[in-house]
């Protein structure tokens, strides 16, 4: 063709859809040169192709290696257009007509019709000369054979998937017969494998064939398979039952009849999924059978039934809702599925089943790498996973009563839950045709290069291959819109299929919308983790109830809010205090408009009020706290300077101090709210959390004592001076959710009578305690660690302390003082104060019988002060490897060094350690050791406050609570074992670490 012709030639290429012109051109030629199929009668096929260059290619290819095959097809019009849509959508099938031209010839009918099962399990047993179940020959030849009569069933599969004018509506039927397939292949799998093991091949155990033949085994198919709902390339999950009759299982004894299925079990999945001269066809997966990968490939089915009877788990009941006979012994089969199908509706009425149903959810996305999420078809959200998700949870929720929804496949089971009345027509509708767009995206994935994948293409020449071979879309970039739409549909349609359906059963809803019985309603709630189901009814219909304007925002919102409270620590809980939450804030109009316009404070509303009591009942008295979640900026802690300000305009616009303290109480409430749900939130770190609530302590302590000094002491003593000492935690600005405030009261009489002065402190001492006392979120002004304990004076002097600590006092007390920081009170004593306390504090040199004592003392504690029935390895504070092991043993390395080291002379306990290490007193694995367990005991403290409201420092033996604990921390949910086994890990590390360098 000259240069002039070319371009003209060119141009009908690119309307069939040609983007590589000048290779089409030349693959053109080369096949009317060489294979004498002229152009136009090659080009008769090209609109099938999703591709046309690749198909092309692969046509060119196929003529360079037999061109009379291509030849021959290219004489059958349906044939032709069949070999064009195959080569077009898949390279796979390019590769396999390559290594076997000669099955082109198969190919004349395909397109017309789907193969039936009874046909291909008859040409799959013929490929092997399968006769009374035993094939021909026993070689590897019979499974290249197997595989290559396989490919040509499938060939057929794809080619009437591809011509189909409806793609999508053939989806169900497509996978029935690839499921239909898969059983054939392993039926004639078997085959082969009872020659090779009644035949003595080289390797295989060798078996009488009369024994061989009288061996029952049973293949169950389970998920897609056992559904009828298989992918082009999937694994195929499958059981193995053994069995024989009664004469059979007399003579030969029941363990010679397991050992024999089992080589026929092995030897049946090398078949399919060996390596072989022609490539496998999938993976046999038997890992769902009785105790997985440890558990025995073949049990018979009385040992089928002992384990399910005794050992199963939830999880191995609802695997087996899909469970079907695909191949081997018929009878064998059905006798199983009766045995177990009972058990998959009776799994949802037994004790976990809860936990169950959410680790169903948690399978939907786990192991997901990050970089795929994006372009997950099966397990990303809004997926396939999703849906069968959705439609298996309402058959176990509701199968149990209702043997009408007992369906293996997720479409038929999607029919029958409407014809049962529990989710509405349109609703399955469109979850329907959603499931189906998902698998055909899936489908046409896996054909491309006949491999297993479950992502969509990323570069746009693959999309737009994608939008061709399903006729979902003109473009790719409309393929990808589809799919984005039908993903977000999903997820809506989820929420409305499962949890709307729950206000029927309170509330009046459209005509057009399924209606719950109040029975089915509670079985559902029970199902998703509601503990009082009927309570959970009564707050629903009181939220949603009526026609007001608040009502109708609840109707919409409630659905889903359903859901997420069912994926919290306490969904009754979270329910309820939601219920009293809209009760106090009434019509309040930034409330409704904040649930109905902001998803996201909706959802952290629903995750704060489900995880923690603490944060619950303090919203219930601060409702307007629920404006925050709409302002990440507002869950931060504010500065002590804004709440110093705040605190002083407080008292400066209230007359008494009755009212000025009501008000300041109310402030740290409020402030210790903000850090709660911040920290629940994850706004905050844990640094973070103990800094903001020791400035929150420091600024209330400065407020009260600034109003009960104007009360108690007159103009005519204002030289007196007084302050506060911080001890302890609060001290070391370490303080959690439920710690006591530990201080000491210092006095200064400057020109005041010195028993004046004593008498006005104690005044001041208890104006202070009364004046702080909260009994909502308490705070206990804790003075036990002033010299004496509780046996001295509650307040001293400057003198009368200087006087203790040089003439009397005892190891401990020195102690004591390096966690002491003034933070209310005269400035100036402060400053005397803690002169004070550095000499005592960090002496030049600390006796060895100084040291002793510290060391006795810590072992006194450890023996006595543990409350009597607690495990002291659960002890968070006194606990061996816990806060006081850690807190010691810096506590007396600052005794004898800070002297020497200034860095370390500090409050903070994480700072001298880290002081320590640097100064090279402490190794950094044992430094590292330690401070991990500081840190878990402190925030497994808090969070045990944050959980329940009430202060504890136990680690809880309950399993929810640690499993509540445990998400507070950010652990996976159910994660109440890993939250023990780290903390006791943890501690059990420290703990030798400090027996090492406290004892010696």
């Amino acid at each position: 063709m000259s240069a002039s012709e070319r371009p003209g030639a060119l141009t009908p290429l690119a309307k069939l859809g040609f983007s590589r012109l000048g290779d089409a051109d030349d693959f053109l030629r080369e096949l009317a040169d060489e294979a004498r199929v002229p152009r136009d009668a090659a080009l008769e096929g090209a609109t099938f192709a999703a591709d046309p260059d690749e198909a092309l290619s692969a046509l060119t290819r196929l003529a360079r290696r037999d061109a009379q095959a291509v030849r021959a097809l290219r004489d059958q019009p349906r044939g032709w257009r069949a070999l064009w849509a195959l080569l077009g959508a898949s390279s796979g099938f390019g590769d396999f007509f390559f290594r076997h031209p000669e099955e082109l010839a198969e190919l004349q009918y395909a397109g017309v019709s789907l193969p039936s099962e009874h046909e291909m399990r008859t040409t799959l047993l013929e490929s092997i000369g399968a006769v009374d179940g035993f094939a021909a020959d026993g070689s590897e030849s019979a499974w290249v054979a197997l595989r290559v009569r396989y490919r040509r069933v499938l060939a057929r599969i794809a080619a009437f998937d591809l011509l189909s004018a409806s793609p999508v509506d053939e989806i169900a039927a497509v996978s029935a017969r690839l499921a239909d397939a898969a059983g054939a292949a392993l039926e004639a799998s078997l085959a082969v494998a009872r020659t090779r093991v009644s035949g003595g091949v080289a390797g295989v155990s060798l078996f009488p064939r009369d024994q061989v033949a009288r061996t029952g085994l049973a293949i169950i198919g389970m998920g897609k398979a056992g559904a009828r709902e298989l992918n082009y390339v999937s694994d195929v999950d499958v059981i193995f039952v053994a069995g024989a009759d009664d004469d059979t299982t007399h003579e030969l004894g029941e363990s010679r009849i397991v050992d024999i299925a089992t080589r026929l079990a092995v030897q049946t999945m090398r078949g399919i999924s060996g390596v072989e001269l022609e490539p496998p066809l999938w993976e046999v997966d038997a890992n769902l059978r009785p105790e997985g990968k440890q558990g025995a490939l073949v049990r018979t089915l009385d040992s089928h039934a002992a384990y399910y009877e005794r050992w199963a788990k939830s999880w191995e009941f609802q695997a087996l809702l899909k469970a079907r006979p695909i191949a081997g012994d018929e009878a064998l089969g059905g006798a199983y599925i009766d045995a177990v199908q009972p058990k998959v509706w009776t799994s949802a009425a037994r004790e976990n089943f809860v936990d169950s149903v959410q680790r169903m959810r948690e399978r939907v996305t786990e192991h997901i790498p990050a970089q795929e999420v994006a372009y997950q078809i099966k397990l990303g959200p809004g997926g396939i996973r999703d849906i069968e998700f959705t439609v298996q949870l309402l058959q176990l929720v509701h199968g149990l009563s209702d043997e009408g929804i007992r369906q293996r496949g997720t479409l038929a089971a999607l029919d029958a839950l409407v014809v049962e009345g529990y989710i509405g027509r349109a609703e399955a509708s469109a979850f329907s045709r959603d499931y189906r767009v998902l698998r055909l995206l899936e489908h046409r994935a896996q054909l491309r290069h006949l491999r297993r994948t479950h992502l969509m293409p990323s570069r746009p020449e693959e999309l737009r291959v994608l939008a061709r071979s399903s006729s979902l879309a003109e473009t790719g970039e409309d393929v990808w819109k589809l799919w984005e739409a039908v993903k977000r549909e999903v997820r809506d349609i989820h929420v409305r299929l499962f949890y709307r359906p729950l206000l029927s059963a309170v509330a009046a809803l459209p005509a057009d919308e399924r209606a719950l019985s109040t029975a089915q309603a509670h079985d559902r709630l029970a199902a998703i983790g509601f503990t009082d189901p009927a309570g959970a009814l009564r707050h629903i219909a009181a939220l949603t109830g009526g026609l007001s304007r608040k009502a109708t925002i609840q109707r919409h919102l409630m659905p889903v809010m359903i859901r997420w409270f069912a994926d919290g620590v306490d969904p009754d809980y979270g329910l309820l205090a939601f219920r009293r939450l809209s009760e106090k804030l009434g019509d309040t109009h930034w409330f409704l408009r904040m649930l109905r316009d902001s998803s996201g404070a909706a959802e952290s509303l629903s995750r704060v009020l489900s995880g923690s009591r603490y944060v619950g009942e303090l919203m219930e008295w601060i409702p307007e706290s629920a404006a925050w979640l709409d302002d990440a900026a507002l869950l931060r802690p504010r500065s002590g300077v804004a709440l110093q300000e705040e605190a002083r305009a407080i008292q400066a616009r209230h007359d008494t101090i009755d009212d000025a303290m009501r008000a300041v109480r109310a402030l740290r409430r409020r402030e210790q709210l903000r850090v709660a749900m911040g920290a629940i939130l994850g706004t905050i770190t844990i640094g973070e959390l103990a800094a903001a609530l020791t400035t929150i302590t420091d600024v209330t302590i400065q407020a009260t004592l600034r109003a009960v000094r104007r009360e108690i002491v007159p103009p005519a003593d204002a030289d007196l001076d007084f302050s506060v000492i911080a001890m302890g935690r609060f001290g070391g600005a370490e303080l959690g959710f439920g710690s006591d405030a530990d201080v000491m009261y210092v006095y200064r009489a400057n020109a005041v009578e010195p028993q004046r002065a004593q008498d006005l402190a104690v005044k001041l001492v208890s104006a202070l305690r009364s004046y702080s006392e909260d009994q909502r979120v308490p705070l206990e002004l804790d003075a036990d660690l002033r010299p004496e304990g509780r046996n001295g004076p509650i307040a001293r002097s400057l003198e009368a302390y200087e006087e203790y600590y040089r003439r009397w006092a005892v190891p401990w007390e020195a102690q004591a003082l390096l966690r002491a920081r003034g933070v209310a009170g005269s400035v100036k004593l402060i400053d005397a104060f803690t002169r004070m306390a550095d000499q005592v504090r960090y002496p030049t040199r600390i006796d060895a019988a100084a040291v002793r004592e510290i060391k006795r003392i810590k072992a006194r504690v450890e023996s006595e002060r543990l409350p009597q029935g607690v495990d002291p390895t659960r002890h968070l504070k006194l606990g061996p490897g816990s806060l006081s092991d850690v807190e010691w043993l810096v506590q007396l390395l600052q005794l004898q060094h800070a002297h020497a080291v200034p860095a370390m002379r500090t409050t903070a306990t994480l700072g001298a350690l880290e002081a320590a290490q640097d100064a090279g007193l402490i190794a950094s694995s044992a430094a590292d050791r330690l401070a991990e367990a500081w840190r878990l005991a402190s925030r497994l403290r808090s969070a045990n406050t944050l959980l329940s409201g009430q202060t504890s420092d136990v680690l809880p033996v309950d399993r929810n609570k640690l499993d509540g604990i445990g998400r507070l921390l950010e652990y996976p949910a159910r994660s109440a074992t890993q939250v023990e086994e780290d903390y006791l890990g943890t501690t059990r590390r420290a703990r030798r670490v400090f027996e090492k360098l406290f004892y010696g």
